[in-house]
């Protein structure tokens, strides 16, 4: 992969083949044939998950594997392009998947290696009727254009080739005086197109013809290819079913013309490979037209050719509720997939997974080939990013244009990147945060990203954002998270911990004097304050220590984790200690973002520097709350995403840790496995894993 794609071998590998080759029946960046693993019918394969996984780097790398080689073409539904119908034309006779077949069908129709163009007769008839349906006397500039563009997809690119536009001139020319100025245009256009189309005896001529009259099968047309055609363009105009019926015909209409590019022996000797759509973002109409065309033909027993590979924002769609499920490592040898009855079964959903952590120090290595990197740097980037190809990508960009001056991963966040030579830069963690939260809330889930659930996220909305968000507001969002395949987090209303860590350093930089910060947690604090009793009131004082904690307010997290260590179970007690300790720490900068001296406040604390001027409360053991407050700013610092940990931090966990094991006999075993685990773990970047349980690592019971 001349890309350097990582964590993809499953989809692009050569030999053995990968997922790709074993469907296009070619071998990626090669033109040699691969053997193919559904030879009769093969699945909609649709690459799932959130926004930052790399989806579109695939399609892209995809269209580059297969480009020359086998007719290529890529679309995103959420172009704009696909938006809205282009200026003058009516709604009626325009849409977004009728748009996308004719954007196809050019990509497509480009020679390959060993074959000419392909010529799309059935689709050019269909997408000329269509489009008749909002000609009228007054617009012969736009007809003209418009017709031009669709008759040019029967363009071959033969000898006579020269000879298309002259052609082409001649048909627009007899269309346009079919029209009397009075009544329905679409009847005589038809009329005079397929007069048109009558009249000579060149290989175009034949093409379109032939391509005509598939359309005497169209539903009612009683064999009449005029009738078919008017019919059709009328179904378009109604709207709603009827538009999607015309607009499933069209789409196999497409697929037709692709098979008999490769109908005959002769044909089939020059064109190595399966023809390749690849569709970005296919939740959108443009592409859900097409999928869903394609999925309903294919369980109807209508079957095609061609590959189809999607991308799909999310991890469920309506349109694939029974789609067969699959990780791209599960599909590295054999997809597994069979269809089912439904349409729906003919897909096969493709989760890629994150990138590990070899993937991103290899990324980093490479991105930073003239610079030194700090050897934590790739490990603490690959536990920020949880292996998000995007953020992995952006913030080793970063590191090549910022460092030395920037020594940490929120330094690297908060540089200004520049992605294009003539664009200046800015500040990574919003160029991040544009790519995975677009589409406007962006202000509002900054603020709810504080928040752990749905009610103290009503509470933020209500102290923090405009009246008219309010809880319908948040329901609204923790909906959109769900459905962009956000994974949950119990105890995070943001439960992405890479989106959430970008939100909060956004938060922090909302204002100079990081007002709205202070504000957010103080809002929560106060939610928390009221404790009940039980384990209910044990955890909402965990919280109200972690927002404490967030704001620099360490000393009622230590006397609290002071008086819980005799009597709290062990292992609760250190997931109180993480959970707490994972408070965001975002000390003051300047208006310009700029840290005031550039050092670490917790370091010291931790190594035990500032021991002498600290009070311990009058009547407590001073030696365990010097040793707790130590303790505390050493997972503080050491579990902080942003920052390298520390290894002078790091050995001193490992001692306090040891220490406070031979000061609970009743916890000795779980308190000093803690000190062996947690100072690798750092160093790894992983989460710190709690001894004692079933789930030895993240945040334990918090």
């Amino acid at each position: 992969m001349h890309r350097g794609l990582h964590g993809r071998g499953a989809l692009f590998d050569t030999d053995p083949p990968g997922l790709a080759p074993r469907l296009i029946g070619l071998r990626p960046y090669q033109h040699r044939s691969a053997p193919l693993e559904h030879a009769k019918e093969l699945p909609f394969v649709v690459f799932a998950g959130a926004r930052g996984l790399g989806k579109s780097t695939v399609l892209g790398e995809l269209r580059e594997a297969y480009k020359g080689h086998t007719p290529v073409a890529l679309i995103d539904g959420e172009e704009g392009q696909f938006g809205t119908p282009p200026p003058e034309r009516p709604p009626e006779a325009w849409s977004p998947p009728t748009h996308a077949l004719t954007t196809i069908a050019e990509q497509l129709a480009e020679p390959v290696t060993g074959a000419g163009r392909i010529s799309f007769p059935r689709l050019a008839s269909g997408l000329l009727a269509v489009a008749a349906g909002g000609w009228s006397d007054r617009d012969l500039p736009r007809i003209r254009q418009e017709a031009e563009r669709i008759l040019l997809l029967n363009d071959s690119g033969s000898w006579l080739s020269g000879f298309a536009g002259r052609w082409v001139g001649k048909v627009v020319a007899k269309m346009i005086a079919s029209m009397s100025g009075t009544g329905p245009v679409v009847e005589p256009i038809i009329e005079a197109t397929l007069e048109a189309f009558s009249e000579g005896v060149s290989p175009t001529h034949l093409r379109l013809r032939k391509g005509a009259t598939w359309y005497r099968d169209y539903p009612n047309a009683g064999g009449n290819p005029k009738l078919g055609l008017i019919l059709l363009s009328g179904h378009f105009r109604a709207g709603g079913d009827s538009r999607s019926h015309a607009e499933r015909h069209l789409v196999r209409a497409l697929l037709a013309d692709l098979d008999d590019a490769y109908a005959g022996p002769l044909q089939r000797s020059k064109r190595i490979g399966r023809p390749v759509v690849l569709i970005d973002n296919v939740q959108a109409p443009a592409g859900r037209g097409l999928m869903e065309a394609v999925l309903r033909d294919r369980a109807e027993g209508i079957a095609d050719h061609t590959a189809f590979f999607a991308s799909l924002r999310g991890v469920a769609h309506p349109a694939l509720r029974n789609a067969v499920r699959r990780t791209l490592p599960e599909a590295v040898r054999n997809s597994g997939w069979a269809p089912g009855s439904s349409p729906s079964s003919r897909a096969l959903l493709v989760s890629l997974p994150p990138l590990t952590a070899d993937d991103t120090l290899h990324i980093v290595g490479g991105a930073c080939r003239e610079v030194q990197v700090p050897p934590q740097l790739p490990h603490a980037t690959h536990r920020l990013t949880a292996g998000s190809p995007l953020g992995v990508a952006l913030l080793a960009e970063s590191a090549r244009q910022n460092l030395p001056a920037a020594a940490s991963l929120g330094a690297l966040l908060t540089a200004d990147l520049a992605l294009h030579e003539d664009h200046d830069g800015r500040p990574a963690y919003q160029e991040l945060l544009d790519r995975l939260v677009p589409g406007g809330r962006l202000d509002e889930l900054t603020v709810l990203a504080a928040a752990h659930d749905r009610d103290s996220a009503r509470v933020l909305a209500e102290q923090r954002l405009p009246d008219d968000f309010g809880a319908s507001g948040v329901l609204d969002l923790e909906e959109r998270l769900a459905r962009e395949g956000r994974p949950a987090n119990a105890g995070q209303f943001v439960g992405d911990p890479f989106l959430r860590a970008l939100l909060l350093l956004r938060l922090h930089h909302l204002d100079p004097g990081h007002a709205q910060w202070r504000a957010a947690h103080r809002a929560l604090i106060d939610h928390y304050t009221d404790v009940p009793g039980g384990a209910a009131g044990h955890d909402r004082a965990h919280y109200r220590l972690h927002h404490e904690l967030a704001l620099g307010e360490a000393e009622s997290a230590i006397g609290y984790l002071r008086d819980a260590f005799p009597r709290l179970d062990p292992r609760r007690w250190l997931s109180a200690l993480v959970f707490i300790a994972s408070a965001p720490y975002y000390h003051p900068h300047d208006p310009d973002g700029r840290d005031f001296d550039g050092h670490d406040h917790r370091v010291p604390v931790a190594l035990g520097h500032t021991d002498a001027g600290e009070r311990p409360p009058d009547g407590v053991d001073a030696a365990l709350h010097l040793r707790i407050r130590r303790l505390l700013h050493a997972v503080w610092q050491l579990t902080d995403p942003l920052v390298l940990p520390d290894p002078k931090v790091t050995e001193r966990l490992r001692f306090e840790l040891e220490q406070l094991s031979n000061a609970r006999p009743a916890g000795t075993a779980l308190l000093w496995r803690a000190s062996r685990d947690w100072p690798a773990d750092a160093l790894a970047g992983r989460p710190f894993r709690i001894p004692g349980g079933s789930d030895e690592e993240g945040e334990g019971d918090e």
